[in-house]
């Protein structure tokens, strides 16, 4: 018997989370060839589990990524509201020629001037037209394969690829988007405007109240009962969410939905933001600083693990320095660079429940990481993980010292936490030879069998009272156009360390990557943080924000929600003082 495949359908809500889901679609995108042995030839991780097979109108069999994703008017531009300008083409025009003309009338044609598109995207369509010429079944792995531009099986070892240098021409996030989508899963909301001085969509409120809407709630329903219901096994759901906007609010709301129509499922919550907004004035400050409370809270109260995902250091108005990745040259203002990074980490985070050989469901992971009523998590990430090309793991563990190798990604500051318990992923590295791993401090020296035990033991090395739940991916993190070349000269092609930089610098296709998962007091600090400040706001002075709908009543009631969660993240080690000074 067939073994099920633990579907997940993902949710994308806001802009820039669709910024971050078409980087993380992109790379799954990456990973698979353009052949029917795609799924035999990656052993690890099963893309059934976050993909769809199906078969359009016109008989052509399609992978689609199982995903609905909304966002405003205006943010497509050059893709179609079927999610796609040639897959699902043919069965645009056949309902087309099926439409009997009864006018008898004048028609007049109102055409809107095409969106001039980058060059990548205007290579893709090439290469999807001369598909399409020669009469090619078109799956989304295709053009994509054929975009890595790398040399035919059997000819010389270096590759030669084609560099998009997109930073300049990218506006919104289908300027990147590599892959076709299905036509259930793009949701505009045409009642708010993406971009302009009105129309915006920017309290909560507003948000939760959207899909008070019918027409938006029947919209979102009618799609997920479509993919949940061609399921044989769902584990879950995964919503990334922007919740410094009104989606804050959507999300919520979707949230409670999915907990509400199906109980027992596993619900990750990704809460995104970028690092620089397009408005900086006092106003939009305050607004974003009481989205992220009242998203906290609720987003956290119904989903089964929520982790904010930024590159900000902090969840208030004054946060920190994004973090510091010593072989990633990114632009932290650019949503193109940041969401590529955030993107590399949830592509490592979601692993678990996405291996072949694992029946490790979201469900279960949740239960390792959410107990004591700590829902909120936060994540962390080495990219490239540092790995010389002839190194081993256990030198590179070595020479990372009595620290954590990784860099917040969750709106904290790297600090001195106790850390409840976590789930850590290291993938890229080549199944090498293990040498003896010495532990300094009271452990003995002694050999491993496998990357896991040695991962498994550098990590009680740093966490000896921690939960660790630890997986080992040999398949690298892909980067193949359009994901940015930001990486510094001192990595090789596949992302490991070189001693002396090529000229020209080497192109990469692969890098290896740590991510880890945490349950940390860490959040006190950060939750607490966030609490003392928006306590201290007079709202009589931000009467604007209470006009969609948000009582004062509520708003209070979130406010020591926050507080008690808060608590919740007490450690052992000087921690607790916190709390009692906000008393």
């Amino acid at each position: 018997m067939a073994r099920a495949h633990r579907e997940v359908l993902t949710l994308q809500l806001g802009h820039y989370a669709n910024c971050v889901g078409t980087h993380w679609w992109n790379a799954q995108d990456a990973a698979l060839c353009g052949d029917s042995q795609a799924k035999q030839r990656d052993p690890e991780i099963c893309h059934d589990v976050m993909f769809r097979v199906g078969v359009s109108a016109s008989g052509k069999e399609t992978y689609t990524p199982r995903l609905i994703l909304m966002d405003l008017k205006g943010s497509l531009n050059s893709l179609s509201q079927e999610g796609s300008m040639s897959l699902f083409a043919d069965d645009k025009a056949e309902e087309k020629a099926s439409q009997v003309d009864t006018w008898q009338g004048i028609v007049t044609t109102h055409q809107e001037e095409p969106y001039e598109t980058n060059p990548f995207l205007q290579d893709l369509t090439k290469l999807e037209q001369g598909d399409r010429l020669n009469n090619t079944i078109l799956t989304p792995r295709s053009s994509a394969e054929a975009l890595s531009l790398s040399r035919p099986h059997g000819e010389a070892s270096n590759t030669s690829r084609k560099v998009y240098r997109l930073e300049g021409h990218v506006r919104v996030w289908s300027d990147y988007l590599r892959l076709h989508l299905h036509p259930k899963t793009v949701l505009t909301v045409h009642q708010y405007q993406h971009e302009g001085s009105s129309d915006r969509l920017e309290a909560f409120s507003q948000g939760s109240s959207l899909l008070d809407d019918p027409t938006y709630l029947e919209e979102l329903e009618d799609r997920l009962h479509f993919f949940v219901e061609e399921c044989d096994n769902l584990q879950g759901f995964q919503v990334l969410c922007d919740f410094h906007n009104g989606f804050s609010g959507v999300g919520a709301k979707v949230a409670e939905i999915l907990h509400d129509e199906y109980p027992g499922k596993g619900i990750f919550t990704f809460g995104t933001s970028p690092v620089v907004h397009a408005e900086k004035s006092p106003v939009k400050e305050v607004y974003r600083l009481l989205n992220r409370v009242l998203g906290t809270v609720a987003l956290s109260n119904h989903s089964s693990l929520f982790c904010p995902l930024s590159l900000v250091g902090g969840l208030g108005r004054r946060p920190g320095p994004p973090p510091f990745f010593p072989h990633m040259l990114y632009d932290a203002s650019l949503n193109y660079h940041s969401s590529a990074v955030l993107a590399t980490a949830l592509e490592n985070l979601s692993i678990p429940y996405r291996l072949h050989q694992s029946l490790l469901t979201m469900g279960q992971l949740a239960d390792g990481l959410n107990f004591s009523g700590r829902k909120v998590v936060t994540a962390w990430g080495s990219m490239p993980f540092p790995i010389q090309q002839s190194g081993s793991l256990a030198e590179a563990l070595h020479n990372i010292q009595e620290k954590a190798p990784w860099q917040p990604l969750s709106c904290v500051q790297q600090a001195e936490s106790q850390c409840f318990a976590q789930s850590v992923v290291l993938r890229g590295i080549r199944r090498e030879s293990l040498s003896s791993f010495h532990h300094r401090g009271p452990y003995p020296p002694s050999m491993y069998q496998t990357q896991e035990e040695l991962l498994e033991e550098f990590l009680h090395s740093l966490y000896p009272e921690t939960l660790s739940a630890s997986h080992v991916v040999h398949s690298p993190f892909q980067v193949r156009p359009p994901f940015p070349q930001f990486f510094s000269p001192d990595i090789n092609q596949s992302g490991f360390l070189i001693e002396q930089a090529p000229n020209p610098p080497a192109t990469v296709a692969s890098i290896p990557v740590l991510t880890a998962l945490q349950s940390s007091s860490v959040l006190q600090g950060t939750l607490h943080a966030l609490h003392d400040e928006v306590s201290k706001l007079d709202v009589r002075r931000w009467a604007s924000y209470f006009t969609s709908g948000l009582e004062q009543e509520d708003y209070l009631e979130t406010l020591q929600e926050l507080r008690t969660l808060a608590q919740c993240y007490k450690g052992s080690i000087g921690l607790t003082e916190v709390a009692e000074d906000s008393d």
